[in-house]
């Protein structure tokens, strides 16, 4: 099984980190030690002092594919559910100055919390209209709708099954929308799809 995320993937989100508009999709991934399932609590790590959340839609990969048609992309995923990708900014900037990889600070144990439960792509009327939010300790942080998205899911799926075979279990983190920020220990996480509330992390 394997993580792969999708940067840059909304335009106000590209704005508030100041980053230039991609012509592709940005693609980057983390190991499945980065998972961190049934709304485990976060440690914060002590090679950090500023770590960000992003809230994510997340694709559940169903079938094994290769340069899949976006036509043909749904039948590629069954279900949607929620993920934050952890971000160590701190790291993050420090090697984007020296124009190096910033897998550390992105794949680290823990970096990515996986709601406990997946939505099945049939119980959505409109996979272009769908509301996930974050809230920290009771407070909206970060809203979104899949519409917002530079790339919506079918592109993503086939942009990516074009370099890297995708296969049943994968993990497709869609990118996140503006408002993303520090967490500190003793935060509570929460997200949600429309008003479903998926996931639930404590910060340690």
């Amino acid at each position: 099984m394997k993580i792969l995320c999708i940067g840059r993937n909304y335009a106000e989100h590209i704005a508030e980190l100041k980053n230039e508009t991609p012509d592709e999709p940005v693609i980057f991934a983390k190991p499945d030690t980065a998972l961190l399932q049934r709304n485990q609590p976060f440690f914060y790590p002590d090679f950090s002092q500023d770590i960000h959340h992003e809230i994510e839609l997340v694709m559940r990969i169903c079938k094994n594919g290769k340069n899949i048609e976006p036509q043909f992309a749904t039948n590629y995923f069954d279900a949607i559910g929620l993920g934050i990708d952890f971000t160590a900014r701190d790291l993050q900037s420090k090697a984007k100055a020296k124009g190096l990889p910033w897998e550390l600070a992105k794949g680290f144990d823990g970096s990515a919390p996986l709601s406990t439960t997946f939505k099945p792509v049939a119980e959505f009327a409109d996979l272009a209209n769908i509301n996930f939010r974050l809230e920290v300790n009771g407070e909206v942080r970060q809203q979104g709708n899949s519409g917002m998205m530079l790339h919506n899911f079918a592109a993503q799926i086939a942009y990516i099954s074009r370099f890297i075979t995708l296969k049943m279990g994968d993990l497709i983190f869609t990118g996140t929308p503006s408002g993303v920020g520090p967490v500190h220990i003793g935060d509570r996480l929460e997200g949600y799809i429309e008003n479903e509330k998926l996931l639930d992390v404590a910060v340690k």
